[in-house]
């Protein structure tokens, strides 16, 4: 369990944070910018989770929870990992999403066109949920260009922002609300 008996440490004063193995990286390191942008998408989930009900909003605070696993998975290097308690995304998160968005899928209207974000007001915040979590994958994709990072959570950052999408669509009165894109409509 953690125990915080103080918000602030001035560890960080000097542009250096700890990491979960002792180590000190630059607050610019790509680690530190992708834990920032999941921490981002996260709380893009929490306002989406404010007009959220029902089983939607409980996957939501799942999804918070998870993201919270996977900011620690991030933030302890591989190389720096003590033993098998290391926090670490599972295959069974990633499995989780994938049914989620199979289930989902299942109810709603056939997709004819792009969709722009919008429709009602928790189908944009998820959309914007869903933008900040692909720029999230996006950092930790460079960030697994020069240090070894979990594949599962590679795989997780990927589903959740398909599960956001679908998500979204539902919202939208199971897509049949969707603010579909018009090629060309305003030349």
């Amino acid at each position: 369990m953690v125990k915080l008996d103080r918000i602030y440490t001035k560890g960080g004063d000097s542009g250096q944070t700890g990491l979960t193995d002792g180590s000190r990286v630059s607050k610019t390191h790509p680690r530190i910018t992708a834990i920032g942008a999941v921490d981002e998408a996260n709380s893009a989930i929490g306002v989406a989770r404010l007009a959220a009900q029902g089983d939607l909003g409980a996957a939501l605070a799942r999804i918070q929870n998870d993201l919270f696993d996977l900011g620690a998975d991030l933030s302890a290097p591989d190389e720096g990992r003590k033993g098998e308690g290391a926090l670490r995304i599972a295959e069974a998160q990633v499995e989780r999403l994938e049914h989620e968005i199979d289930a989902i899928i299942e109810k709603l209207s056939p997709l004819t066109s792009f969709i722009l974000p919008g429709g009602t007001a928790l189908a944009a915040h998820l959309h914007l949920a869903r933008a900040i979590a692909r720029r999230a994958e996006a950092a930790m994709v460079a960030l697994a260009a020069e240090a070894a990072i979990n594949p599962a959570a590679l795989r997780y950052a990927n589903r959740l922002s398909d599960l956001l999408f679908v998500m979204a669509r539902a919202a939208n009165d199971g897509g049949k609300s969707d603010v579909l894109w018009v090629p060309g409509k305003n030349r």
